[in-house]
């Protein structure tokens, strides 16, 4: 019987995460990297592996970098970093940050992994009190219109070569019919001489713009650009992501 739920807490597939999502094909890390860079303080929620704040530091970034993150396989990869502030929670079980953070980002759809309207304002909350005066809050979602869903089977299954030599394979598969806005996935990983399969199971909320906008405005936040791609192309009913960039409103910064 395969385990479930392991992709946090198992190191194995979290050392994996960056051979399956490896840097040179991900658009958000070009995209996010030049802003954490301009930013003297930075907190990447959800940061996975950690590679965008390591990437920062080695690029010579000086100021604060501080990732979160519930996942303790995934700390475990990124603390190879020790010149980074590593912190093991989500938004809703560490202590508050007031006025700490000029950027917080959430990188890999991490903020779709809000699933509930409580959850989200609550998350919403703990990042518009972290942020300063004039500090912005980027994310991205999926675009729902596009249902970039119906080809996870293909897009997010094959296969890598671990640090050992082995060859690992994943398959994806969504969970059918999907009702409403959420959609859940299971990842299913084998490598030789693995004892068993491992088991990823996600549900992931896609929201549409206005959504999106209302909660930022719940939340003390206002919509300062949206983006349809990481090219910075404009949002439109097709384009694959909603790059938000949001920011406390000027009457509240003057």
């Amino acid at each position: 019987m395969a385990m479930v739920d392991t992709q946090f807490s198992d190191r194995r597939l979290a050392a994996l995460y960056d051979l399956f999502c490896p840097w040179d094909e991900r658009g958000d890390f070009t995209f996010y990297l030049p802003l954490v860079m301009s930013a003297r303080s930075v907190l990447d929620v959800g940061c996975g592996t950690g590679a965008l704040l390591r990437r920062a530091r080695e690029d010579g970034h000086e100021g604060r970098l501080c990732g979160l993150d519930p996942g303790v396989g995934m700390l475990e990869v990124a603390r190879t970093c020790p010149d980074v502030e590593w912190v093991l929670g989500d938004l809703a079980s560490v202590p508050g940050w007031s006025r700490a953070f000029d950027l917080v980002v959430m990188t890999g759809h991490a903020f779709q992994g809000l699933l509930g309207d409580d959850e989200l304002r609550d998350a919403l909350a703990a990042i518009t009190t972290a942020l300063t005066d004039d500090g912005r809050f980027v994310f991205e979602t999926r675009n729902p219109l596009v249902r970039e869903w119906e080809d996870w089977d293909v897009r997010y299954s094959g296969e890598v070569v671990d640090s050992t030599g082995a060859v690992v394979r994943c398959v994806c598969e969504v969970e059918t019919p999907v009702r409403g806005d959420l959609v859940s996935a299971t990842h299913t990983y084998t490598g030789a001489g693995w004892e068993r399969p491992l088991l990823s199971r996600s549900t992931l909320r896609f929201l549409g713009p206005d959504a999106l906008a209302g909660f930022l405005t719940e939340a003390g936040l206002v919509v300062a650009e949206q983006f349809g791609d990481w090219d910075r192309g404009p949002l439109t009913d097709t384009g694959p992501e909603i790059i938000t960039v949001a920011r406390r409103p000027r009457r509240q910064r003057d």
